[in-house]
């Protein structure tokens, strides 16, 4: 049997041994990020939220406190224009909403807050999500919310 190149074995060693080391740094990574808590508080009821440790994410928290009035939009999501664009400097080019993410529609600059799933859009950006119940938000008419940190 036909010994293996040196290179092969030299290539194999190199990722067996740096897969500790990967997995650890991906790991240490999660340690270091910073989540943003934030609070979206409808007619006094508060429902809590986390902004994600992304560029955008960030952005949005800079923002805040917000007062917004939320409007339905495709029976999926709620909608509200944002003061200005945010920073989307390093977003994705699309993104596959899911129920309870918080979102910024980059062609438009809006705030949208999905209650139901939607198909990948291009031009959305996610923010953060809902921690849990969110049912306050699912109502046919406009909402008036205000959103702030929590420190």
């Amino acid at each position: 049997m036909p010994r293996p190149p040196i290179l092969w074995i030299s290539l194999a060693a190199m990722f067996v041994c740096a897969g500790p080391a990967i997995a650890e740094t991906q790991a240490d990574q999660g340690k270091n990020q910073t989540m943003t808590r934030i609070n979206v508080i409808i007619e006094g009821e508060v429902l809590s939220a986390t902004l994600d440790d992304t560029v955008a994410g960030r952005d949005f928290a800079t923002m805040l406190p917000l007062e917004l009035t939320l409007t339905d939009f495709h029976g999926a999501e709620k909608i509200a224009d944002l003061p200005r664009a945010l920073d989307l400097s390093e977003a994705p080019a699309s993104y596959r909403p899911e129920k309870g993410d918080i979102t910024v529609y980059a062609p438009w600059g809006n705030l949208a807050i999905f209650y139901k799933p939607f198909q990948t859009s291009r031009g959305l950006v996610r923010l953060g999500e809902f921690d849990g119940s969110m049912e306050a938000l699912i109502k046919e008419t406009d909402i008036p919310v205000r959103i702030e940190r929590v420190d």
